[in-house]
């Protein structure tokens, strides 16, 4: 197996994991619930793609870099709010938005690969310019705003998640 098809593999293993993670994550602030581990794999694999992203050779900066950089840039912001500040005052807001635009951010690039890799996909939308690609990035995107202003709206009501058992 050469070093760029390794580097592939393990690319996209850790944005499935962080994704998965993110979810679960997000959809447990909804109901109010912390999940400290489920957390900690969201933000630990979701710097760890964006890094891994800068590994692969390119020839030109393209939109997957400007993500990962406004992902490397947000993400630790996450992680000193949880981490330094328990999620007090505003460090609380401050923690679910930037998660939430974190895991938008993978949730676009995984779109735009599934545009690129999946050959009906590809089909409907083959530059990308495509109303297919844009309605789907659209959806993400509204998807992600009303995630990002229910879990912000009831992150109002949590207790602080730091205090709650870890699951």
């Amino acid at each position: 197996m050469s070093f760029l098809t390794a580097l592939t593999l393990f690319h996209v293993l850790l944005s499935l994991v962080g994704l998965v993670a993110g979810f679960v994550v997000i959809f447990g602030w909804l109901r109010g619930s912390s999940h400290e581990r489920w957390t900690l794999w969201f933000l630990v694999t979701t710097i760890a793609t964006s890094v891994t992203g800068f590994l692969f050779p390119f020839e030109k900066f393209l939109p997957s870099h400007a993500f990962g950089i406004i992902s490397l840039l947000i993400l630790p912001v996450a992680c000193v709010a949880r981490y330094s500040y328990h999620l007090k005052g505003r460090w609380r807001w401050l923690f679910t938005v930037t998660s939430v635009t974190a895991q938008y951010l993978n949730m676009f690039v995984l779109i735009v690969q599934l545009f690129l890799k999946v050959p009906v996909l590809h089909a409907l939308a083959p530059t990308q310019s495509e109303p297919p690609f844009a309605i789907a990035q659209l959806l993400n995107l509204g998807l992600f705003i009303w995630l990002g202003i229910k879990v912000t709206m009831k992150s109002k009501t949590w207790s602080t998640l730091a205090e709650r058992p870890a699951s």
